[in-house]
């Protein structure tokens, strides 16, 4: 039975935007825990580096693939069973990716997490616009910006765990207790149903959605680049030594966090069409300013330009999304997501592919071009 009925007799309040906040930390927070783990995986099971790439191609492709399902099971079973459910494959994996010393076992194990990942990420999507349709307010760039809250979290309390001397068993359970913690308070407020109508379970994007897809793409192709190439670049292109090359993807991380953060009350104020607009222009001016200043701070200040300015295009996308009506939401809310998500898998490679053809700034200064067409695309999206 549809869980469509329920829609119409319930309203989400401020307990189901705190729940909403708390689904979207979590999402960051094991996400990104994952991340410094990763090293200790490919020297406890002796990857080489053709090994370590398929192994973190599969964390993409479980979630690209379990994105359409999780669309449709929310339809039919509600947000909170999805997020729930999903949070706790995610508990189940976290610990068996921190443990496990063989190939296979590491790939079923990131194929599941991946899968946890994308499921929790296109039902939180999914509440969101419900709640922000129900409050009448911006609300989306808080959503977000609590995702980028938890990976700093996530990032920051597994590397200090690993530092103080745990094994990374006992690193990822106590991840699991703070992510079991906060589905335990989430879950009561989550909606126990999920969108207006039942849409198909996989369904190719199309019109309004997909050029909306697009511009995710584009957005998330950027942020791949920035957390996979800055450091390369800081250090082969501006002589930045390596142990501070992090500090490039902190600078954009950090001024994206803090635009999420304050971006309900700019989309508010200005609408999203000119957050888009300004955003794009802003992030394609950081670009360009990192490869045109022979210079690391220039680079630096670059990326945190970028970071402001890509802050808060993926909230407007997705409650852009949420207003259309071309496509069911539990189609078209999975099948932006999965482009999106396509964006970051792609990116890396894309710029290593041109940037072997060319050089590493030519490849970068493509993205400057697809960040202006973002800009220009502002004016088709309604405020």
């Amino acid at each position: 039975m549809s869980s469509s009925s329920t829609f119409a007799t319930a309203s989400p309040g401020r307990q189901a935007q705190i729940s909403t906040r708390i689904a979207f930390f979590i999402a960051g927070f094991a996400m990104a825990a994952w991340a410094p783990l990763v090293p200790l995986a490919k020297a406890r099971a002796q990857l080489s580096e053709g090994s370590l790439g398929l192994l973190l191609l599969g964390l993409g492709a479980g979630s690209i693939l379990a994105m359409p399902l999780a669309g449709y099971l929310c339809a039919r079973w509600g947000c909170r069973r999805v997020i729930v459910g999903a949070s706790v494959l995610i508990c189940l994996m976290l610990p068996l990716l921190a443990s496990a010393s063989t190939l296979p076992l590491l790939i079923a194990a990131v194929l599941l997490f991946g899968a946890g990942m994308g499921a929790i990420d296109c039902a939180m999507n999914i509440q969101a616009v419900l709640v922000e349709k129900a409050s009448g307010r911006p609300m989306m760039s808080g959503f977000h910006g609590l995702f980028s809250v938890g990976g700093i979290l996530g990032a920051g309390g597994m590397t200090a765990l690993l530092a103080l001397g745990l094994t990374p068993t006992l690193a990822a359970l106590c991840v699991v207790a703070v992510t079991l913690a906060a589905v335990i308070k989430a879950a009561p407020n989550l909606l126990p149903y999920g969108n207006e109508s039942d849409g198909p379970l996989f369904a190719v994007p199309r019109g309004i959605v997909l050029f909306l897809g697009a511009l995710c793409f584009i957005v998330f192709l950027t942020e791949g680049a920035m957390l996979d190439w800055s450091a390369v670049f800081l250090v082969s292109e501006r002589g930045m030594e390596p142990a501070y090359a992090g500090l490039g993807y902190a600078a954009f991380a950090t001024t994206m966090t803090i635009g999420r953060l304050t971006g309900d009350a700019i989309v508010a104020r200005v609408g999203g069409a000119r957050v888009t607009l300004f955003g794009g222009l802003c992030a394609a001016a950081g670009l360009a300013l990192s490869l045109a200043v022979p210079a690391w701070p220039a680079a630096l200040l670059g990326y945190a330009l970028i970071g402001a300015g890509c802050s808060n295009i993926v909230p407007v996308l997705f409650t852009a999304v949420g207003r259309q009506t071309t496509m069911p939401q539990s189609a078209a809310i999975p099948a932006m997501t999965s482009l999106g998500y396509a964006g970051i898998l792609v990116g890396p490679a894309f710029i290593g592919f041109v940037a072997h053809g060319s050089s590493l700034s030519i490849a970068l200064g493509v993205l400057i071009v697809l960040l202006l067409f973002v800009a220009a695309s502002g004016r088709y999206l309604r405020n």
